[in-house]
């Protein structure tokens, strides 16, 4: 903002307030004694430069941005550790310590049988990509199998800040209160091991509450022959006859949530059930001892991952073919099916496009193949629009 405060220009306007009939060149007495001045005076443009720009949340430096979200009452999302199901050939104590590779895990807790919970002691998103053996930290008596087997919520690094920035910004947009869908969003993402959510208000739309109305034959039915069913089916029926008939049964207050892990994959089961009881509690639907307000039943969901077959003609340089190249094509459509994926939230739905496809594998491994055409997705010649709930996952590639 003060790029004319510069310390050439500084200097010369001083210098240019005294009159040219005295000597101002440099070494003279005048300007040995305006420069150091005008020196100073530059630097505190400089400074005050700074200043505006750490006073607006869209230029703040990381350490302000912190200080003008505190405002919002945001905060960035802290490091998450990864949690896997290991496996074990015994019973193993909670909190015992393995390590794999140069990480440490701890037990946590047990999910069935021989297989437990084990988080990763040092949070962020290197641990995602591990697998394989354990070797105990402390020796563990007839343990002769450890081994991480699965991932089950993915470790996060700390919110970067330009991410955090753009939170900020559209926290201005709307306004998180009471259940509304910016609300949502806001719980949800917070979540450790989520990367993504989408919410869909009022999901059961198409139903009509006069239709859950018993009539007649309904009513005839139930008074003949409730009471010669099991007890437990008698006393659900009943139940469910009760609530319509006395018109309590509405599609309002139903929500449902598309999660997206934070690895940009479809989420475990463990971590669906993580935020369907943070939410909204199975058990205690719509009663508001979740996260989600008295009357909305919530129904948590994982984005489903649609495998994407493709027929690749390839045109190679010398010395290369299919098997030697493979490898190196498939990491480019990993990485264009993962930046797909990263933006399936904003998204209305996602489309792989084979202009895409056929350029980044040129771009990608231009070393290798000189040209490609005549691409086809899942056996056709044609862009594949997936649904509103689904990413791309790379399935059987023929080249």
């Amino acid at each position: 903002m003060f790029e004319d405060k510069s310390y050439p220009a500084l200097l010369k306007s001083a210098l240019g307030r005294l009159p040219n009939s005295l000597d101002k060149r440099e070494g003279s007495m005048l300007w040995d004694g305006v420069a150091p001045a005008m020196a100073e005076l530059a630097l505190l443009y400089l400074g005050l430069d700074f200043v505006l720009q750490a006073g607006y949340i869209s230029t703040a430096p990381r350490e302000y941005l912190l200080k003008r979200a505190q405002e919002r009452g945001l905060s960035p999302k802290p490091a998450s550790a990864a949690v896997f199901r290991a496996e074990f050939n015994c019973p193993v104590p909670l909190g015992s310590r393995f390590s794999c590779e140069d990480l440490n895990f701890v037990v946590t807790s047990k999910i069935d049988g021989l297989s437990y919970r084990a988080e990763c002691e040092e949070p962020g998103r290197q641990a995602n990509a591990y697998s394989g053996q354990l070797i105990p930290i402390d020796y563990i008596d007839g343990l002769t199998r450890a081994e991480l087997v699965e991932l089950l919520i993915p470790g996060e690094d700390e919110e970067e800040t330009e991410a955090f920035r753009q939170r900020v910004l559209d926290s201005f947009q709307t306004q998180a209160f009471g259940g509304n869908q910016a609300d949502y969003r806001e719980q949800v993402l917070a979540m450790p091991g989520v990367g993504g959510v989408k919410v869909h208000p009022v999901w059961n739309e198409n139903l009509r509450p006069a239709e859950f109305l018993p009539g007649s034959e309904v009513q005839a039915w139930v008074g003949a022959n409730l009471d010669t069913l099991p007890q437990a089916v008698a006393d659900w029926l009943r139940a469910v006859y009760t609530a319509a008939a006395d018109k309590l049964l509405t599609v309002g207050g139903t929500v449902r949530l598309v999660l997206l892990a934070a690895d940009g994959g479809a989420p475990s089961v463990e971590l669906i059930e993580q935020v369907q009881t943070l939410l909204d509690p199975e058990q205690n639907a719509g009663e508001g001892l979740g996260l989600a307000p008295i009357g909305h039943v919530v129904k948590v969901e994982g984005v489903q991952a649609e495998a994407v077959n493709l027929e690749l003609h390839l045109t190679y340089n010398p010395d290369w073919d299919w098997e030697s190249a493979k490898g190196y094509v498939e990491e480019v459509l990993d990485a264009y099916f993962a930046e797909l994926a990263a933006g399936w939230a904003e998204a209305e739905f996602l489309t792989v496009r084979i202009s895409q496809i056929e350029s980044r594998i040129l771009a990608g491994c231009a070393t290798m193949i000189a040209d490609i055409g005549g691409t086809k997705i899942n056996g056709r010649e044609a862009n594949l629009p997936l649904g509103p709930d689904s990413i791309p996952e790379r399935g059987k590639v023929i080249g």
